[in-house]
């Protein structure tokens, strides 16, 4: 049966930026597909509420406050994950954006804070959790990049150019990891309904604009990344690798 290859049992998951929107859907997803998921963010409190969500799935959730733009974070991390016997699945959906303005008049400190959260953190997550996924000769790793990655503008400049980075990152790693039965994709959002996204959607020039050059006309929900990013955490999506999924609602 082909939907049995979209479950997920006896897998373990780790969702940074699971806290809400994008990562929240998909923690849910993966809760829902049986596999059991280690919950990533700041907040504590909020990622209790998504652990709920995960629980009542039938799952088990290990919740980890972390800043993923922080190497100490990240190794504290990684260390707690032996316990757990390491993940399967890692999903780096942890984001900011600090700062919106063009790149020349940016200051290096938020260009500094955008590429250590958006790059250099999934760069390092990935390298400290792959060894477990190596040693099974299975893992997936998804990067959430954005459309800002491939078609970038100057309103979020330097937030765009951390998404294409990831972009590239992630074509590197699926040539590096392939053999050891690793797949690395991209997924590429458009304008989804989030509180990461809300200086976006609440500026009515922006979103208009948004809205004009999406086929349908509309801001996307969580619920609608989460779906790709099952497809491509399963074995249905088991040759699939180096690509990047845009998601977007028919933009130009």
């Amino acid at each position: 049966m082909i939907l049995d290859k979209f479950r997920l049992d006896g897998k373990k998951a780790l969702v940074t930026g699971a806290s809400r929107g994008i990562g929240k859907a998909i923690a849910i997803a993966y809760a829902e597909a049986g596999a059991d998921v280690v919950l990533v963010s700041r907040k504590e409190e909020a990622l209790r509420e998504t652990a709920v969500e995960v629980e009542r799935a039938g799952r088990k959730a290990l919740v980890i406050p972390a800043n993923c733009g922080k190497p100490a974070d990240i190794a504290a991390l990684a260390a707690r994950l032996e316990d757990w016997g390491g993940v399967d699945i890692l999903v780096n959906n942890a984001a900011t954006n600090p700062v919106m303005g063009v790149l020349t008049t940016v200051e290096e400190s938020a260009w500094d804070k955008t590429m250590d959260v958006n790059l250099k953190g999934p760069y390092l997550l990935t390298r400290a959790l792959c060894g477990v996924m190596k040693e099974r000769g299975w893992g997936r790793v998804i990067n959430m990049s954005s459309v800002g990655g491939i078609r970038p503008n100057a309103i979020l400049s330097v937030y765009n150019i951390s998404k294409a980075g990831l972009i590239a990152m992630t074509k590197v790693l699926a040539q590096e990891l392939g053999h050891y039965g690793i797949t690395v994709n991209a997924i590429a959002p458009g304008l989804i309904e989030t509180k990461f996204s809300t200086a976006l959607t609440q500026n009515e020039a922006i979103l208009k604009r948004s809205l004009e050059s999406c086929a349908l006309g509309r801001v996307g929900a969580p619920e609608e990344i989460a779906g790709i990013a099952l497809y491509l955490a399963s074995e249905a999506g088991s040759y699939t690798s180096g690509e990047v999924f845009v998601i977007d609602g028919g933009g130009s």
